[in-house]
């Protein structure tokens, strides 16, 4: 009975996947929207939000279960805990270099990094809390249900209602997260969706997850309008293709709906990002309007990627120290070059004193700040994510550990396009949702070590 159903779920034994359920709420949500309490250290403030109480009850939640139960479940993830590790120290480094350290806005870029390892900690509180396939059951639900609740929100901006400061009705719908951040959190409601598509399993007591997932995911993406999550969301489908065939043998059916999910969402951003495509057109040739190309534009990040790749081909081993390509005095010397390269963008898509836009772009962004040995850690720390999601939906014997390896799998193939569009941006609900996914594919792989011991 559904009654006897929900006891089992929400038993004893899933308090730590219900902290996690109910963090997700205040981690997926803007900071604008939270209340903060300011913490004075030295000469910089520190915000202090509900998103960092939630992360915290959590991570506070995960010390108590390595307690009791041991950190047994972390050690078939070294394949992330160990690139990970080491980024975060190649960044503390980075940090406390002496030319970060003589930065005037150091104390900005601390705190920055701080912030980036407090979110780290979701990773590894993951494994520790979420055991059984009810606890999955409990995270990937609330995912589901908040994203549902977030794109909902941003169909009523879409309709003209003016609420959590929609400011760009008529192009992009932030809901109460950020059009990136949409981005994310419907990415993962899409991805889950895009794993049942490819399982194919018949209906079961979880069809309207599914279902919600579905909708909420595409429309969510669709008014982010987010193109990079679109080409992610490509690639991860092919991906869950590939690794599903040995399993789960897809029908041709099957693929044709996952492409079709694929395609009205790649369909409806491009309508949604229609004017910031025809710029795109124009700045390649393809089109011969004869107009300024403006700023907030793709012309404009490809000018900044510029910019960003100069600054790391002049310091291409340790970069110029963390979060300082938006300097003026790191990025003023290559600015005149750009503008003889790229003479037909607006003079305003330049970065300037004042308007320190930054490269835009995490691994060009990681490039230029901390050299190619910190984006080579972090592409490693993804790899990582992807081939434990991979052995999971592979080798799971427990349907829905499998069925989220796929989604893992898709989502993060799609966050890692996402991020292609934004720097390096600490305590966002983006980086909640990739440390999110990297804590499930750690999950996963404790999941497989489990059953194969057994």
């Amino acid at each position: 009975m559904p009654s006897t159903r929900l006891r089992h779920l929400v038993d004893r034994d899933a308090l730590g996947a219900l902290l996690v359920a109910a963090a997700v709420p205040f981690l997926f949500m803007h900071e604008r929207f939270q209340p903060e309490y300011d913490v004075e250290l030295g000469s910089t403030t520190v915000d202090i939000r509900l998103s960092d109480v939630a992360l915290l009850v959590v991570v506070a939640s995960a010390a108590v279960s390595a307690a009791r139960n041991g950190i047994s479940r972390l050690s078939p993830a070294r394949a992330i805990w160990i690139p990970g590790a080491a980024l975060l120290a190649w960044l503390a480094f980075e940090v406390l270099r002496p030319v970060s350290m003589d930065d005037a806005r150091f104390d900005d870029h601390l705190v920055s990094f701080l912030k980036l390892g407090e979110y780290a900690l979701l990773a590894l509180a993951l494994p520790l809390l979420v055991r059984r396939a009810e606890d999955l059951t409990i995270v990937l639900g609330a995912i589901v249900l908040w994203c549902t609740v977030a794109s909902g929100v941003a169909l009523l901006q879409f309709l003209g209602l003016d609420i959590f400061d929609a400011r760009s009705a008529g192009w992009r719908y932030p809901s109460f997260l950020g059009r990136h951040d949409l981005a994310a959190l419907a990415a993962l409601a899409t991805s889950l969706a895009a794993a049942r598509v490819v399982v194919g399993r018949k209906r079961t007591p979880a069809a309207a997850l599914f279902a919600s997932a579905l909708v909420a995911g595409v429309l969510g993406m669709v008014l982010a309008g987010s193109v990079s999550a679109a080409a992610g969301l490509a690639v991860g489908g092919a991906v869950i293709s590939l690794a599903a065939r040995g399993r789960y043998t897809p029908s041709l059916r099957q693929l044709l709906a996952l492409a079709a999910v694929v395609a009205v969402v790649a369909g409806g951003v491009t309508a949604i990002r229609s004017e910031a495509l025809d710029d795109f057109l124009q700045f390649v040739g393809l089109r011969d309007d004869q107009q300024a190309l403006g700023v907030e534009s793709y012309s404009q990040r490809i000018v900044l990627a510029y910019i960003g790749l100069r600054i790391f081909k002049d310091d291409p081993i340790l970069g110029v120290g963390w979060q300082r390509s938006s300097r003026p005095e790191v990025f003023e010397p290559y600015v005149d070059d750009a503008r003889r390269r790229f003479p037909d963008v607006d003079s305003l898509a330049f970065p300037a004193a004042g308007r320190e836009w930054g490269v835009q772009n995490l691994y060009i962004q990681m490039l230029a700040d901390v050299g190619a040995i910190g984006l080579v850690l972090l592409l490693a720390l993804g790899t990582g994510g992807l081939v434990l999601a991979w052995r999971t939906a592979a080798h799971a014997t427990n349907p829905w550990a499998a069925g989220a390896g796929l989604a893992v799998l898709c989502a993060l193939l799609t966050l890692a396009g996402e991020w292609a569009s934004l720097g390096i941006v600490a305590g966002i609900p983006l980086q909640a949702a990739t440390c999110l996914l990297l804590g499930l594919a750690a999950a996963g792989a404790a999941t497989v070590e489990e059953e194969t011991a057994g």
